[in-house]
Protein backbone atom coordinates (compact mmCIF):
# COMPACT_ATOMS: atom_id res chain seq x y z
CA UNK A 1 0.00 0.00 0.00
CA UNK A 2 2.61 2.16 0.93
CA UNK A 3 4.63 1.84 -1.98
CA UNK A 4 1.49 2.56 -4.15
CA UNK A 5 0.37 5.27 -2.58
CA UNK A 6 0.68 8.67 -4.57
CA UNK A 7 0.61 11.13 -1.89
CA UNK A 8 -0.65 14.78 -3.41
CA UNK A 9 2.09 17.13 -3.01
CA UNK A 10 1.26 20.53 -1.24
CA UNK A 11 3.85 22.69 -2.06
CA UNK A 12 4.15 25.19 0.82
CA UNK A 13 5.58 28.76 1.50
CA UNK A 14 8.55 27.95 4.07
CA UNK A 15 11.71 25.51 3.49
CA UNK A 16 11.04 22.36 5.73
CA UNK A 17 13.18 22.20 9.01
CA UNK A 18 16.41 20.31 9.46
CA UNK A 19 15.65 17.47 11.68
CA UNK A 20 17.37 18.41 14.89
CA UNK A 21 15.28 21.70 14.86
CA UNK A 22 11.91 19.85 14.04
CA UNK A 23 12.75 17.61 16.99
CA UNK A 24 13.66 20.50 19.05
CA UNK A 25 10.08 21.90 18.16
CA UNK A 26 8.41 18.65 18.69
CA UNK A 27 9.81 18.72 22.07
CA UNK A 28 9.55 22.05 23.43
CA UNK A 29 5.96 21.97 22.03
CA UNK A 30 5.10 19.20 24.45
CA UNK A 31 6.91 20.82 27.15
CA UNK A 32 4.83 24.09 26.86
CA UNK A 33 1.69 22.31 26.21
CA UNK A 34 -0.11 21.59 29.63
CA UNK A 35 -3.00 19.05 28.19
CA UNK A 36 -0.36 16.72 26.54
CA UNK A 37 2.25 16.98 29.72
CA UNK A 38 -1.07 15.71 31.65
CA UNK A 39 -1.18 12.68 29.10
CA UNK A 40 2.43 12.01 29.24
CA UNK A 41 2.65 11.99 33.09
CA UNK A 42 -0.96 9.74 32.95
CA UNK A 43 0.46 7.32 30.00
CA UNK A 44 3.86 6.64 32.32
CA UNK A 45 2.28 5.72 35.61
CA UNK A 46 -0.12 3.54 33.76
CA UNK A 47 2.77 1.82 32.14
CA UNK A 48 5.08 1.72 34.79
CA UNK A 49 2.46 0.37 37.27
CA UNK A 50 0.96 -2.02 33.83
CA UNK A 51 3.62 -3.71 32.75
CA UNK A 52 3.53 -6.10 36.14
CA UNK A 53 1.25 -8.14 34.03
CA UNK A 54 3.21 -8.13 30.97
CA UNK A 55 6.42 -9.13 32.06
CA UNK A 56 5.09 -11.56 34.70
CA UNK A 57 2.97 -13.67 32.41
CA UNK A 58 5.11 -16.32 31.64
CA UNK A 59 6.05 -17.01 35.42
CA UNK A 60 2.31 -16.50 36.10
CA UNK A 61 1.40 -19.31 33.74
CA UNK A 62 4.15 -21.49 34.98
CA UNK A 63 3.68 -20.84 39.03
CA UNK A 64 0.14 -19.68 40.00
CA UNK A 65 -1.65 -21.84 37.61
CA UNK A 66 0.70 -24.79 37.41
CA UNK A 67 0.49 -24.69 33.54
CA UNK A 68 3.09 -24.83 30.72
CA UNK A 69 3.73 -23.25 27.09
CA UNK A 70 -0.30 -23.82 26.14
CA UNK A 71 -1.23 -22.13 29.25
CA UNK A 72 0.95 -19.38 28.38
CA UNK A 73 -0.41 -18.77 24.83
CA UNK A 74 -4.41 -19.06 26.75
CA UNK A 75 -3.52 -16.24 29.37
CA UNK A 76 -2.02 -14.33 26.29
CA UNK A 77 -4.80 -14.99 24.51
CA UNK A 78 -7.54 -14.01 26.92
CA UNK A 79 -5.61 -10.83 27.15
CA UNK A 80 -5.88 -9.93 23.65
CA UNK A 81 -9.16 -10.89 23.62
CA UNK A 82 -9.91 -8.34 26.24
CA UNK A 83 -8.03 -6.10 24.36
CA UNK A 84 -10.40 -6.45 21.42
CA UNK A 85 -13.08 -6.02 22.92
CA UNK A 86 -12.20 -2.85 24.29
CA UNK A 87 -10.92 -1.33 21.32
CA UNK A 88 -14.42 -2.13 19.95
CA UNK A 89 -16.49 -0.53 22.66
CA UNK A 90 -14.11 2.60 23.05
CA UNK A 91 -16.05 4.80 20.28
CA UNK A 92 -19.14 4.63 22.15
CA UNK A 93 -17.75 5.07 25.15
CA UNK A 94 -16.15 8.30 24.17
CA UNK A 95 -19.58 9.47 22.58
CA UNK A 96 -21.04 8.59 26.45
CA UNK A 97 -18.13 9.71 28.85
CA UNK A 98 -15.55 12.41 29.42
CA UNK A 99 -11.87 10.80 29.25
CA UNK A 100 -11.23 11.06 32.81
CA UNK A 101 -13.81 8.74 33.20
CA UNK A 102 -13.12 5.97 30.60
CA UNK A 103 -9.29 6.15 31.86
CA UNK A 104 -10.39 6.01 35.24
CA UNK A 105 -12.42 2.99 35.31
CA UNK A 106 -9.97 1.46 32.89
CA UNK A 107 -7.27 2.06 35.60
CA UNK A 108 -9.52 0.41 37.92
CA UNK A 109 -10.82 -2.23 36.23
CA UNK A 110 -6.62 -3.31 35.32
CA UNK A 111 -5.60 -3.16 39.02
CA UNK A 112 -8.71 -5.15 39.98
CA UNK A 113 -7.27 -7.29 37.33
CA UNK A 114 -3.63 -7.64 38.48
CA UNK A 115 -4.59 -7.60 42.01
CA UNK A 116 -7.20 -11.31 41.15
CA UNK A 117 -4.32 -13.06 39.16
CA UNK A 118 -2.24 -13.02 41.72
CA UNK A 119 -4.14 -14.49 44.20
CA UNK A 120 -6.12 -17.04 41.48
CA UNK A 121 -5.18 -20.77 41.41
CA UNK A 122 -7.92 -21.38 38.97
CA UNK A 123 -7.24 -20.71 35.12
CA UNK A 124 -10.41 -19.78 34.28
CA UNK A 125 -10.93 -17.22 36.51
CA UNK A 126 -7.52 -16.05 35.42
CA UNK A 127 -8.76 -15.74 32.33
CA UNK A 128 -11.49 -13.69 33.53
CA UNK A 129 -8.89 -12.03 35.29
CA UNK A 130 -6.94 -10.82 32.03
CA UNK A 131 -9.72 -10.16 29.61
CA UNK A 132 -11.04 -7.11 32.01
CA UNK A 133 -7.38 -6.17 31.90
CA UNK A 134 -7.12 -6.52 28.70
CA UNK A 135 -9.93 -4.17 28.06
CA UNK A 136 -8.87 -1.50 30.47
CA UNK A 137 -5.33 -1.40 29.00
CA UNK A 138 -6.72 -0.48 25.41
CA UNK A 139 -9.02 1.77 26.39
CA UNK A 140 -6.97 3.98 28.60
CA UNK A 141 -3.99 3.89 25.91
CA UNK A 142 -6.75 4.65 23.24
CA UNK A 143 -7.57 7.67 25.31
CA UNK A 144 -4.17 9.04 25.94
CA UNK A 145 -3.57 8.18 21.85
CA UNK A 146 -6.52 10.15 21.05
CA UNK A 147 -6.34 13.09 23.47
CA UNK A 148 -2.67 14.03 22.22
CA UNK A 149 -3.39 13.91 18.55
CA UNK A 150 -6.34 16.07 19.27
CA UNK A 151 -4.78 18.49 21.44
CA UNK A 152 -1.64 18.66 18.88
CA UNK A 153 -1.92 21.06 15.64
CA UNK A 154 -1.14 19.01 12.18
CA UNK A 155 2.39 20.35 12.25
CA UNK A 156 3.20 19.01 14.72
CA UNK A 157 0.99 15.88 15.71
CA UNK A 158 3.51 13.47 14.68
CA UNK A 159 6.29 15.09 17.16
CA UNK A 160 4.06 14.86 19.88
CA UNK A 161 2.71 11.66 19.14
CA UNK A 162 6.65 10.21 19.35
CA UNK A 163 7.32 11.23 22.78
CA UNK A 164 3.76 10.14 24.12
CA UNK A 165 5.10 6.75 23.22
CA UNK A 166 8.35 6.99 23.94
CA UNK A 167 7.13 7.64 27.41
CA UNK A 168 4.84 5.43 27.23
CA UNK A 169 6.65 2.31 26.63
CA UNK A 170 9.32 3.83 27.91
CA UNK A 171 7.54 3.30 31.32
CA UNK A 172 6.56 0.13 30.57
CA UNK A 173 9.92 -1.17 29.61
CA UNK A 174 11.28 0.39 33.35
CA UNK A 175 8.29 -0.97 34.74
CA UNK A 176 9.08 -4.73 33.63
CA UNK A 177 12.55 -4.51 35.20
CA UNK A 178 10.79 -3.10 38.58
CA UNK A 179 8.10 -5.87 38.93
CA UNK A 180 10.71 -8.50 37.90
CA UNK A 181 12.89 -7.30 40.58
CA UNK A 182 10.14 -6.70 42.87
CA UNK A 183 9.09 -10.55 42.02
CA UNK A 184 12.84 -12.09 42.94
CA UNK A 185 12.74 -10.33 46.10
CA UNK A 186 9.57 -10.81 47.36
CA UNK A 187 7.85 -13.14 45.56
CA UNK A 188 5.50 -13.15 42.28
CA UNK A 189 2.12 -12.85 43.83
CA UNK A 190 3.34 -10.11 46.23
CA UNK A 191 4.53 -8.23 43.13
CA UNK A 192 1.42 -8.42 40.71
CA UNK A 193 -0.78 -7.41 44.25
CA UNK A 194 2.00 -4.57 45.00
CA UNK A 195 1.46 -3.62 41.07
CA UNK A 196 -2.09 -3.52 41.09
CA UNK A 197 -2.60 -1.27 44.15
CA UNK A 198 -0.04 0.98 42.78
CA UNK A 199 -2.00 1.20 39.15
CA UNK A 200 -5.39 1.84 41.82
CA UNK A 201 -3.35 4.52 43.68
CA UNK A 202 -2.52 6.26 40.65
CA UNK A 203 -6.14 6.67 39.46
CA UNK A 204 -6.36 9.40 41.81
CA UNK A 205 -3.40 11.47 39.68
CA UNK A 206 -7.00 12.06 38.12
CA UNK A 207 -7.89 14.59 40.75
CA UNK A 208 -4.79 17.02 40.30
CA UNK A 209 -4.57 15.95 36.46
CA UNK A 210 -7.39 15.54 35.21
CA UNK A 211 -7.86 14.76 31.09
CA UNK A 212 -9.67 17.37 28.97
CA UNK A 213 -12.63 16.36 26.83
CA UNK A 214 -11.25 16.82 23.23
CA UNK A 215 -13.75 18.70 21.94
CA UNK A 216 -12.61 22.03 23.76
CA UNK A 217 -9.72 23.48 21.45
CA UNK A 218 -10.10 24.66 17.79
CA UNK A 219 -6.31 23.55 16.42
CA UNK A 220 -6.74 24.36 13.29
CA UNK A 221 -4.89 26.76 11.38
CA UNK A 222 -5.96 30.08 11.91
CA UNK A 223 -4.68 31.47 8.48
CA UNK A 224 -5.45 34.86 8.33
CA UNK A 225 -2.16 36.18 9.53
CA UNK A 226 -0.03 37.49 6.45
CA UNK A 227 3.80 38.07 6.51
CA UNK A 228 5.33 41.28 8.18
CA UNK A 229 5.72 43.97 5.17
CA UNK A 230 9.67 44.50 4.72
CA UNK A 231 11.39 46.99 2.98
CA UNK A 232 14.77 45.31 3.62
CA UNK A 233 16.15 41.78 1.23
CA UNK A 234 16.25 39.48 3.64
CA UNK A 235 17.93 36.04 4.03
CA UNK A 236 16.36 33.51 5.50
CA UNK A 237 18.68 33.16 8.04
CA UNK A 238 18.72 36.77 8.74
CA UNK A 239 18.56 37.02 12.56
CA UNK A 240 17.73 37.72 15.56
CA UNK A 241 14.77 39.01 14.63
CA UNK A 242 13.39 41.26 17.67
CA UNK A 243 9.67 41.62 18.02
CA UNK A 244 7.03 44.36 19.89
CA UNK A 245 4.00 44.81 20.51
CA UNK A 246 2.92 47.97 22.03
CA UNK A 247 -0.23 48.34 24.43
CA UNK A 248 -2.32 50.80 26.27
CA UNK A 249 -4.10 49.35 29.25
CA UNK A 250 -6.12 51.24 31.87
CA UNK A 251 -4.78 50.96 35.76
CA UNK A 252 -7.75 49.18 36.55
CA UNK A 253 -7.08 46.54 34.02
CA UNK A 254 -3.91 45.94 34.89
CA UNK A 255 -4.70 42.51 36.77
CA UNK A 256 -6.85 40.83 34.04
CA UNK A 257 -4.11 41.98 31.44
CA UNK A 258 -1.77 40.13 32.90
CA UNK A 259 -3.67 36.72 33.80
CA UNK A 260 -3.87 37.10 29.85
CA UNK A 261 -0.34 37.58 29.15
CA UNK A 262 0.84 34.53 31.02
CA UNK A 263 -1.15 32.29 28.31
CA UNK A 264 0.03 34.55 25.67
CA UNK A 265 3.88 33.87 26.61
CA UNK A 266 2.97 30.44 26.69
CA UNK A 267 1.91 30.35 23.52
CA UNK A 268 4.89 32.72 21.97
CA UNK A 269 7.21 30.21 23.27
CA UNK A 270 5.63 27.35 22.71
CA UNK A 271 5.67 28.33 18.70
CA UNK A 272 9.48 29.00 19.11
CA UNK A 273 9.50 33.20 20.22
CA UNK A 274 12.81 33.35 22.51
CA UNK A 275 13.65 35.90 25.43
CA UNK A 276 10.13 36.88 25.78
CA UNK A 277 9.66 39.99 27.84
CA UNK A 278 6.67 42.14 29.11
CA UNK A 279 7.72 45.54 29.89
CA UNK A 280 5.70 48.59 31.33
CA UNK A 281 6.66 52.06 30.81
CA UNK A 282 7.71 54.48 34.28
CA UNK A 283 7.02 57.20 32.39
CA UNK A 284 3.57 55.87 30.95
CA UNK A 285 2.64 53.11 33.09
CA UNK A 286 -0.37 52.80 31.28
CA UNK A 287 2.23 51.64 28.38
CA UNK A 288 3.20 47.99 28.02
CA UNK A 289 5.58 46.32 25.56
CA UNK A 290 5.74 42.52 25.24
CA UNK A 291 8.89 41.63 23.55
CA UNK A 292 10.83 38.16 22.36
CA UNK A 293 12.99 37.17 19.82
CA UNK A 294 13.25 34.71 16.66
CA UNK A 295 16.71 33.01 16.18
CA UNK A 296 16.28 33.42 12.52
CA UNK A 297 13.67 35.62 9.70
CA UNK A 298 12.90 32.57 8.64
CA UNK A 299 12.01 30.87 12.76
CA UNK A 300 9.58 33.85 12.92
CA UNK A 301 7.61 33.51 9.81
CA UNK A 302 7.27 29.91 10.62
CA UNK A 303 5.68 31.47 13.86
CA UNK A 304 3.04 33.00 11.75
CA UNK A 305 1.82 29.79 10.33
CA UNK A 306 1.39 28.01 13.39
CA UNK A 307 -1.00 29.84 14.92
CA UNK A 308 -4.60 28.30 15.51
CA UNK A 309 -7.64 29.30 15.69
CA UNK A 310 -7.14 28.64 19.97
CA UNK A 311 -4.26 30.76 19.95
CA UNK A 312 -5.85 33.30 18.24
CA UNK A 313 -8.97 33.48 20.47
CA UNK A 314 -6.35 33.70 23.38
CA UNK A 315 -4.37 36.59 21.94
CA UNK A 316 -7.77 38.29 21.45
CA UNK A 317 -8.63 37.60 25.24
CA UNK A 318 -5.29 40.09 25.78
CA UNK A 319 -5.81 42.30 23.04
CA UNK A 320 -9.53 43.23 24.38
CA UNK A 321 -7.28 44.96 27.06
CA UNK A 322 -6.00 47.31 24.89
CA UNK A 323 -7.73 50.85 25.18
CA UNK A 324 -5.43 53.04 22.27
CA UNK A 325 -6.40 54.45 19.25
CA UNK A 326 -6.76 51.44 16.58
CA UNK A 327 -4.68 48.20 17.02
CA UNK A 328 -1.77 47.78 19.45
CA UNK A 329 1.60 48.76 17.63
CA UNK A 330 3.59 45.70 15.89
CA UNK A 331 7.24 46.25 15.12
CA UNK A 332 9.46 43.76 13.76
CA UNK A 333 13.36 44.30 14.02
CA UNK A 334 16.01 42.98 12.68
CA UNK A 335 19.17 42.61 15.33
CA UNK A 336 22.13 44.66 13.92
CA UNK A 337 25.45 44.76 16.37
CA UNK A 338 27.24 48.02 15.29
CA UNK A 339 30.50 46.54 16.06
CA UNK A 340 29.68 44.11 12.96
CA UNK A 341 28.56 47.20 10.93
CA UNK A 342 32.24 49.09 11.26
CA UNK A 343 34.12 45.88 10.70
CA UNK A 344 32.11 44.86 7.46
CA UNK A 345 31.54 48.87 6.72
CA UNK A 346 28.23 47.95 5.86
CA UNK A 347 25.62 50.85 5.91
CA UNK A 348 22.47 50.41 8.30
CA UNK A 349 20.30 51.88 6.02
CA UNK A 350 20.76 49.59 3.18
CA UNK A 351 19.29 46.25 2.76
CA UNK A 352 21.25 43.44 4.35
CA UNK A 353 21.38 41.30 0.71
CA UNK A 354 20.23 40.73 -2.08
CA UNK A 355 17.20 38.17 -2.15
CA UNK A 356 17.73 34.57 -1.58
CA UNK A 357 15.59 31.60 -3.47
CA UNK A 358 13.73 29.96 -0.82
CA UNK A 359 12.64 26.26 -2.28
CA UNK A 360 10.03 24.74 -1.65
CA UNK A 361 9.53 21.53 -3.71
CA UNK A 362 12.54 20.52 -5.99
CA UNK A 363 9.77 20.48 -8.88
CA UNK A 364 8.53 24.17 -8.53
CA UNK A 365 10.13 27.11 -9.51
CA UNK A 366 12.25 28.84 -6.51
CA UNK A 367 10.57 31.44 -4.54
CA UNK A 368 12.37 34.54 -2.64
CA UNK A 369 11.26 35.66 1.05
CA UNK A 370 9.65 38.82 -0.41
CA UNK A 371 7.53 36.95 -2.79
CA UNK A 372 6.24 34.50 -0.55
CA UNK A 373 5.34 37.35 1.77
CA UNK A 374 3.91 39.44 -0.99
CA UNK A 375 2.51 36.40 -2.13
CA UNK A 376 1.38 35.12 1.72
CA UNK A 377 -0.11 38.87 1.91
CA UNK A 378 -2.22 38.96 -1.32
CA UNK A 379 -4.08 35.77 -0.12
CA UNK A 380 -4.90 36.32 3.56
CA UNK A 381 -5.06 40.52 3.29
CA UNK A 382 -5.17 40.94 6.57
CA UNK A 383 -2.18 42.86 9.16
CA UNK A 384 -0.12 40.85 10.91
CA UNK A 385 -0.41 41.27 14.68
Amino acid sequence: MLLTWKRPVTPGSLPPENVGAAMAAGLRYVRLSPTIRTVLVRSLAFGLCGSAVWALMPLIARDLVRGGPLTYGLLLGAFGVGAVAGALVSTGLRERYAPEVIVTGATLGFAGGSVLVAHSPWLVLTLAALLVAGAGWVLALSSFNVTVQLWAPRWVVGRAMAVYQTVAFGGMALGSWFWGSVAHAQGLSESLTFAGLAMAASALLGRALPLVRTERANLDPHGRWPDPEVHLALKPQSGPVVITVEYRVRERDWPGFLKAMQEVRRIRRRDGARRWRLLQDVAEPELWIERFQSPTWLDHLRQHHRVTVADRAIEERALGFHAGPGQPQVRHMLERPPSALVESGADASQPETQPQAIVTDPRLPPVTVAQASAKQSTSNGTQSS
